[in-house]
């Protein structure tokens, strides 16, 4: 499906909520990428996000950019004519919880963020980030009036850094070699690692790799956000900063880059009424093409599979 582009050129300014490690990690990686005059930090906690702000300016000079990064402790005024805003706001996964675990809390806080954004940049396009981020896509999509490719769900790109950084770790290949894409739900029983399609230099990997290697990356892969929670006590920051980031880029610079992202699906691969990881084209108006690739009978297997479990999750929002 095509989306139809609107007339602006440039995107300027970008605000992201939430100014802990996932949002600081963001805002950083947009300054020192230099594509962007303003991002605003904006966070619950007195003073820490003009903290945060203070503190990422005082790099400027020493990693080149000009962005002008400001904080603003829940003031929504300060984020008036934003392009692009990213929710990354709520309680961080702990060891041993699920995303789903999430909901409850998170649902509240992102119904809330999504509304005082878009009452000062109503045409704003919206990166979720924050968990369970599938269903958080979801519920922003039941609860504004944006269109459908106004609103993304960052998963799928953080899922597919972490694929790439697997399948390169067991090639024992540069990343630069390496190319793959996770879709589905953004879980640890959700991801749909597509690893008949992953290439070496356009060359499939089980060229390269035995089938109990491919599965390990399918594997590690998957519980990636798990794996990370457990050594550092807490979510973690730099790649998903990063993956977000790359959104953002890729909107705001029009690149027309491919991402899978959790996007509102109305036929698309056969689901209706669902946000679910899958290959979108990112532009100046936002997700300008749902991409539909064919999948093997077991992909679609777990693609359906995942589908019940972004259900079962979406069963329990209020809205």
């Amino acid at each position: 499906m095509r989306f139809e582009i609107n007339s602006k050129n440039t995107i300027m300014k970008i605000t992201v909520v939430g100014a802990g490690a996932v949002g600081a990690s963001c805002a950083e990686y947009i300054a020192i990428k230099n594509f962007a005059s303003e991002v605003v930090l904006l966070d619950i906690k007195e003073g820490y996000a003009e903290g945060k702000a203070m503190d990422l300016m005082q790099t400027a000079s020493l990693n080149g950019f000009d962005t002008k990064i400001t904080g603003s402790t829940n003031d929504y005024a300060k984020t008036a004519d934003s392009d692009i805003v990213v929710i990354t706001s709520g309680i961080p996964r702990k060891p041993g919880m699920t995303r789903e675990e999430l909901i409850g809390i998170n649902a509240g806080i992102v119904k809330s963020v999504s509304s005082s954004l878009l009452q000062h940049s109503p045409n704003a396009i919206v990166i979720v980030v924050s968990n369970p981020m599938d269903t958080m896509t979801y519920l922003v999509h039941k609860t504004t009036s944006l269109s459908k490719n106004r609103i993304i769900g960052m998963g799928g790109a953080l899922d597919s850094a972490r694929f790439k950084y697997r399948l390169a770790e067991v090639l024992k290949a540069p990343i630069s070699d390496v190319d793959g894409m996770v879709i589905g739900g953004h879980s640890d029983t959700g991801m749909v690692p597509l690893i008949g399609h992953a290439t070496r230099n356009s060359v499939k990997v089980s060229e390269f790799l035995t089938q109990e290697q491919m599965d390990y990356v399918v594997e590690e892969t998957k519980v990636g956000g798990a794996t990370l929670t457990k050594l550092l006590g807490t979510s973690a920051w730099y790649a998903p900063g990063a993956a977000v980031s790359s959104l953002v880029h890729a909107i705001a610079c029009d690149q027309k880059k491919m991402f899978p992202c959790s996007t509102f699906l109305e036929g698309e691969y056969g689901l209706n009424d669902i946000c679910i990881g899958v290959p979108v084209i990112l532009g100046k108006n936002g997700i300008e093409e749902i991409v539909e690739i064919e999948l093997s009978e077991a992909e679609k297997a777990k693609m359906q599979e995942s589908t019940e479990g972004v259900r079962k999750t979406n069963g329990l929002l209020e809205v």
